[in-house]
């Protein structure tokens, strides 16, 4: 049996929905700039030719009905909803379609990111980090089965804060799709189990204070749900 000079982490996971087993995260990848009109709203020109990417750790994760305080160094923190894409196995890169095989479930999610440090950042032409990756940055909702939902079509998504509607799409808007963005990233990466990738989010994302509750949804799955607190 080995032996630490501390205690480690326990296995981060979440919900499978009906499920008592629970999906352990791994890693997760971010899509950027993913929805025409997001790019468009974040000044950005949108770039048609291949995905880009950025990284959340998985100490960021928490579970969607989660209360979390505001977070520390910010004070221009914003939503972001998003369809998650949990892979089960190693990712086949014959083609789109044999790449979707891989995907174990689906859910929704919320990438919150301290807009005014990722500001900082880019004007400086510095990583993103600071913005992206902190914790309670990644809230997950419970996964759906691939095999019980999809394939990824015109489902709505759409974001809520306090009852009022702030993002709304389709799934079939994303510049990249699930088995694009699969193929791509498995260039780059060794994909498998545990791998969670946040597939971007549409336009309309905007500032949350402390008492905002927050409800994402996307047709036939769980709703991500978060209450922001005061700073602790």
């Amino acid at each position: 049996m080995s032996e630490y000079v501390f205690q480690p982490s326990n296995v981060v996971s979440v919900a499978m929905q009906g499920e008592a087993a629970r999906y352990p995260v791994r890693r997760i990848f971010c899509v950027g700039r993913n929805y025409e009109a997001h790019a468009r709203e974040m000044g950005a020109e949108v770039d048609r030719e291949a995905p880009f990417y950025f990284t959340k750790s998985a100490h960021s994760v928490i579970e969607s009905g989660t209360r979390l305080p505001y977070p520390p160094g910010t004070a221009d923190l914003h939503h972001e909803m998003e369809l998650a894409v949990a892979l089960g196995g190693a990712v086949d890169r014959s083609s789109p379609e044999t790449a979707l095989q891989s995907v174990l479930g689906y859910g929704c999610a919320l990438d919150m990111t301290r807009r005014d440090l990722q500001a900082k950042a880019k004007e400086k032409r510095r990583p993103w980090d600071l913005g992206k990756d902190f914790e309670g940055s990644a809230v997950l909702a419970p996964l759906v089965r691939a095999t019980d939902w999809g394939p990824v079509a015109e489902q709505s998504i759409t974001l809520a804060v306090n009852g009022d509607m702030r993002q709304s799409a389709q799934l079939d808007q994303m510049i990249h799709g699930v088995g694009a963005v699969l193929m791509d990233l498995s260039q780059f990466y060794t994909l498998g189990a545990g791998d969670v990738i946040l597939t971007g989010t549409p336009a309309g994302v905007g500032a949350v204070v402390a008492g905002d509750q927050l409800v994402g949804q996307i047709d036939g799955l769980p709703p991500v749900q978060l209450t922001l607190a005061a700073r602790s």
